[in-house]
Formats: C-alpha cells, structure tokens, sequence
C-alpha cells in the first residue's frame, strides 16, 4: 500500500485532525441513505417511480454541493417535505466504523495527542451517528461547519478553526476523505496531510495525485 513509502512524523504530532464520513466511518451507510432510501421514501410521497425520484433528487443534491445546504439535514427535510433525521434512524444499522479506527484513536489518546473532530455534518447527524458508534468520547472536541458557518472546503472554516481549537498547524495530521477539503487545508497551511481512499467498504478505493494515501489505520500504527 503507498503508506510504506509515507513518513508521517508522529512523534512531532500534536493534534489529530479528522473527518468522519467516509473518513472514520464507513461512508455505504451515506451513500445507501442519499442514493437508495431517500429516494425511495421521495418516490412513495410522490407516487412517482424511484427512477423518476433518483433524477430529481441528484440535481437537487447537485445544486448545492460544497455548502452548508449539502449537509443540512433540516433543509433537506423543508425541502423534500421529509422528515430526514427520522428516516436516518430507520437504517442506523448500516452506521459503522472503518476497520482500526478505534485502535488508532485509542493509541493516540495512549500516546497524549489532542484528538479533534472536524466534520461539514450537521450537528444532529453526528449526534445520530455517535449513539450508534459511541466514537465521540474520543475526541477532545468536535467542530461542524454549522457552529463556524462554513464547509471545510472554505479558507474561512479553517481560519475559525484554529482560532477556537488553538491547533499548532506545523504539528498537526489532518486526514479526510474528500480531495477539496486537503485541497482547502494545505492552502490554509496545515503542514501534515493524508487522503483516505477507502471511504466506503462498498466501493473501490478514490484516487488522488495530490496527497499521499491511506486506505486503512493500521497503516498508521
């Protein structure tokens, strides 16, 4: 895997900075919940076909994609007449956690790093998905885009970031599974990046020429 051919100084590291759809958690159970169950609960409303519901709903998701209307739960719901937090529980069984994940963070509690969550998810969709997983007691604190106002693709979410974590930028892991929020991140000066290309157990791993790449924690222990 291309992480033998990755130094990251661990021992320098100070704060752990991570995502978490697709990133710490298995990103099926997002992609099942917006491609599958949404729109069929949108196509029953209807009484339209679920094909006829998929189309209209990927050029909705479209419309909004990097900003906070693309995460927010509450809109979706106004603007699908859905009540989206409920229809999340109805499949909660398929909210998991990546292979590793917990012997990392466990490791770099054990090792005294400052273990931060930095998610665009809405506050109420990491709340569903903590009780399913109980990850949050991992974390020193956890930032959505919705407390600062902008995504994490946006220089703004960082600048906000910083100020209220106090991460040391030259001491800091950042790892996430989306291209344009590294992108974003390593413009914004956070010195150590990784890209995590297995976001989904359901899909092939993505692939970037900008980062280097990890597809599984153990690569980092």
């Amino acid at each position: 895997m291309a992480m033998k051919h990755i130094h990251i100084p661990m021992q320098e590291i100070s704060h752990i900075l991570l995502d978490m759809d697709g990133t710490l958690l298995d990103l099926y159970f997002d992609d099942y919940f917006w491609g599958h169950h949404v729109p069929e609960k949108y196509a029953e409303k209807h009484s339209i076909s679920f094909g006829s519901a998929k189309e209209i709903l990927l050029a909705k998701y479209k419309s909004h994609e990097k900003t906070l209307n693309w995460c927010d739960i509450d809109f979706w719901s106004k603007e699908l007449y859905l009540d989206i937090p409920s229809l999340k529980e109805e499949i909660n069984h398929l909210i998991d956690v990546h292979p590793h994940v917990f012997d990392f963070l466990n490791l770099m509690r054990e090792q005294g790093k400052k273990i931060y969550l930095l998610t665009n998810a809405h506050v109420k969709a990491v709340e569903i998905k903590f009780r399913k997983t109980h990850i949050g007691k991992y974390f020193d604190e956890v930032l959505s885009s919705f407390h600062v106002g902008h995504p994490k693709e946006n220089l703004k979410f960082w600048h906000k970031a910083e100020e209220k974590l106090k991460f040391d930028k030259e001491r800091s892991l950042f790892i996430d599974d989306t291209e344009d929020v590294l992108i974003t991140a390593k413009e914004y000066g956070i010195r150590h990046l990784l890209f995590k290309a297995k976001a989904s157990s359901m899909s092939e791993p993505k692939k970037t020429e900008h980062f280097p790449v990890i597809h599984d924690f153990r690569e980092l222990m």
